[in-house]
């Protein structure tokens, strides 16, 4: 929550505030994102305007997640632009008896308090990454025993084609019985 007293009701006044703020939960998405209780860093100019108060600036965090390929973790700084216009109570009551269709969706001051949250998460979790990487080139696991093919390169299964697999039976078998009349 940002105070707005000083602002409140004083077009063209503005005033800048930096700090640093506890990411609230569900800060991300179930693969990245910012954990609950790490730090964001805020730098915002809280500008009166005639509707309300306008929050602008840059939200900075640090998110973790897993990669999609190897499932290493990954950390990732994430800075993003908010902005949002936080109308006055009577400002906004005034456009949804008028009918507008927006009044609703708008974010209103309570008690001259801003609530940040929903527009820093808008911002923040629209700039994760819809499918996180380790790195670009990340190879990722096997597909048949889960083995890292970054740690091995050359990691490699030997499959049989199903269309063959009755001569590789019946190949198993012959070896077998070469191996029996031996001893």
């Amino acid at each position: 929550m940002l105070d707005t007293h000083e602002l409140s009701r004083r077009p063209g006044t503005m005033v800048e505030v930096a700090k640093v703020v506890k990411a609230p939960a569900d800060m991300g998405t179930t693969v990245i994102g910012v954990p609950e209780g790490d730090d964001l860093t805020l730098g915002l100019r809280l500008e009166s305007v005639m509707e309300g108060v306008l929050v602008t600036g840059v939200v900075r965090g640090t998110a973790v997640g897993e990669c999609v390929r190897c499932l290493d973790t990954v950390s990732q700084q994430v800075t993003v632009r908010v902005q949002e216009l936080f109308a006055y109570p009577e400002r906004a009551q005034a456009a949804e008896e008028s009918g507008d269709e927006d009044a609703e969706d708008e974010a209103v001051l309570v008690d001259d308090q801003a609530d940040l949250e929903p527009a820093v998460r808008d911002s923040l979790v629209t700039a994760l990454p819809f499918q996180p990487l380790c790195r670009p080139d990340c190879p990722g696991l096997c597909s048949e025993c889960g083995a890292r093919l970054a740690d091995d390169p050359d990691h490699h299964h030997d499959l049989v084609d199903p269309r063959w697999s009755a001569l590789q039976t019946m190949l198993e078998q012959s070896s077998v019985s070469d191996e029996t009349k031996e001893s």
